[in-house]
């Protein structure tokens, strides 16, 4: 049986993903070497974009199946993983791309030695430095704050992931509602259409009752017709 659609998509979202980070390591090595990078990185920044494109296809067309219920919940729920996992290594490599290897360390060590002398001079921007960042150079900072955004943003692609859940349920629980609401709705035409043949049984048999006592009433007086010829026949 052939791989359906959608795993052929994220198998070329995986090689994609896969060449982007080559390509990333490739400008850093030219970057080192004193490379000329601009081609190189306009090629990154369009396969970056066609990644995110490629990601939110996967999301949209994952939800469209699962809400047409075309794959079970659990292949469903394995798929979502997927795409979660795709979302933050596209924004690893949007921030690996956009990162600066360069390290400023030759500037920050001037700024903490005075110019004239040999001496450190204090620095007024690093009186009140924190105790996580005391002894870092700027290019170190710089990694630990991007480590800090990417968090954030794992956490809020989870985020995303779990309300995108919930309002795939809700879309579900709808449809089931609307089922039964039609159902409902057959029902109600079915009781209704009984109700009517049973008032029409009910007016027949009423019929029925009101001909058979006319008819008992006339039996009635023809016999009583006979019995007075007869008795008058008897006293003649």
């Amino acid at each position: 049986m052939s791989q359906d659609l959608w795993l052929q998509n994220y198998d070329a979202t995986c090689r994609l993903a896969q060449e982007i980070a080559e390509n990333i390591h490739e400008r850093n090595r030219q970057q080192r070497t004193g490379g000329n990078t601009a081609k190189l990185n306009m090629t990154l920044r369009a396969s970056l974009q066609k990644l995110k494109q490629n990601i939110a296809q996967l999301r949209e067309t994952l939800i469209r199946a699962s809400t047409q219920r075309h794959i079970m919940q659990a292949e469903a729920d394995r798929r979502q993983n997927l795409v979660d996992d795709l979302a933050t290594r596209e924004t690893r490599l949007n921030a690996s791309f956009n990162r600066d290897i360069s390290e400023a360390e030759p500037a920050r060590s001037s700024l903490m030695t005075s110019g004239h002398g040999s001496g450190p001079a204090v620095n007024p921007w690093l009186v009140n430095e924190s105790e996580e960042t005391r002894g870092l150079g700027f290019g170190e900072i710089k990694q630990q704050q991007q480590q800090i955004i990417e968090a954030q943003d794992a956490g809020l692609d989870a985020l995303a992931a779990v309300i995108s859940r919930q309002k795939q349920m809700g879309q579900e629980i709808g449809n089931e509602l609307d089922e039964h609401n039609e159902i409902i709705d057959d029902l109600a035409q079915l009781v209704d259409k009984t109700d009517s043949r049973i008032k029409n049984e009910t007016h027949r048999v009423k019929l029925l009752d009101t001909k058979s006592a006319s008819c008992g009433m006339l039996v009635v007086i023809v016999l009583l017709l006979i019995a007075i010829v007869v008795v008058a026949s008897w006293q003649t």
